[in-house]
């Protein structure tokens, strides 16, 4: 899905809709527009209105929750890719290729998942193949501690590889879920309904149409954001980098100074 499409045909819909309910009020009996009608009208569409309100106000909400949570497992593995290179450093000269592996598997992440410039592309499957903590994991196999201190740091670096790798998937399993179809269609439905009550008692003059236009756009922005934040790896809104960025620049700066 395109927030931005879908935002865009949202907002068309709905101003249509209070356009056709201004251009009805021409051809409906004058009976059908007394202040009793208009009353009915009036509670059917508060109803609605509280509805929409209730649906929209629980979706933005709920994605931005998932957008957060998406931010702190980046924080939270950044985190722990620094603690991981400090054990790493501890443990002694021999990990210095598991080091290097790790260095460069972050700076890989992070040009695969945020690219320079703009991209149509999901950057889920980027981050799915991204599996070179498999093999930081593997060099680290590959070491022979000898003394206690080493078997401690290096069960230490494990279990760190293990828990990346775990927030790593339960990110990518978050990143995935999607807004169902029929659930946009009928709350842009109750939105179109809602506007068509508007025009139909409303006066027709310009001042009108722009309210009843940028109030249009307005809940049309509301679905916009809540689909942006519900892919916070992709679109204009996205989870931030910067967190990756400052572990990288950590760890490259220990790598030099040793």
């Amino acid at each position: 899905m395109i927030p931005s499409i879908i935002g865009l045909i949202s907002a068309i819909l709905v101003f249509g809709g209070a356009l056709f309910g201004i251009w009805l009020q021409k051809y409906l009996p004058k009976h059908h527009l007394e202040s009793n009608t208009h009353e009915i009208v009036k509670l059917g569409s508060g109803m609605i209105g509280t509805l929409t309100a209730l649906v929209l106000g629980l979706l933005v909400s709920s994605t931005k929750s998932s957008f957060d949570s998406m931010n702190s497992g980046i924080v939270d593995g950044s985190a722990k890719i620094i603690i991981l290179d400090r054990a790493l450093v501890r443990y002694g000269p021999e990990t210095a290729s598991s080091r290097k592996t790790l260095q460069e598997a972050i700076s890989d992440c992070i040009k695969r998942v945020w690219p320079d410039g703009l991209t149509d592309l999901s950057r889920v499957p980027a981050f799915e193949h991204y599996n070179e903590m498999e093999t930081v994991q593997g060099s680290l196999m590959a070491l022979k501690p000898q003394t206690d201190a080493q078997r401690r740091l290096l069960s230490q670096a494990m279990q760190l590889t293990d828990d990346l790798t775990q927030t790593r998937w339960l990110l990518i399993e978050q990143a995935r879920s999607e807004i169902p179809w029929t659930f946009l269609v009928v709350l842009v439905f109750w939105l179109t309904v809602l506007f068509i009550s508007f025009g139909m008692f409303t006066p027709r003059n310009a001042t009108v149409v722009t309210v009843l236009f940028v109030c249009a756009c307005s809940v049309s922005a509301a679905l916009f954001l809540v689909l942006e934040l519900n892919g916070p790896l992709d679109g204009i809104i996205k989870a931030s980098n910067a967190p990756l960025r400052d572990a990288l620049s950590h760890i490259s700066q220990e790598g030099a100074g040793q």
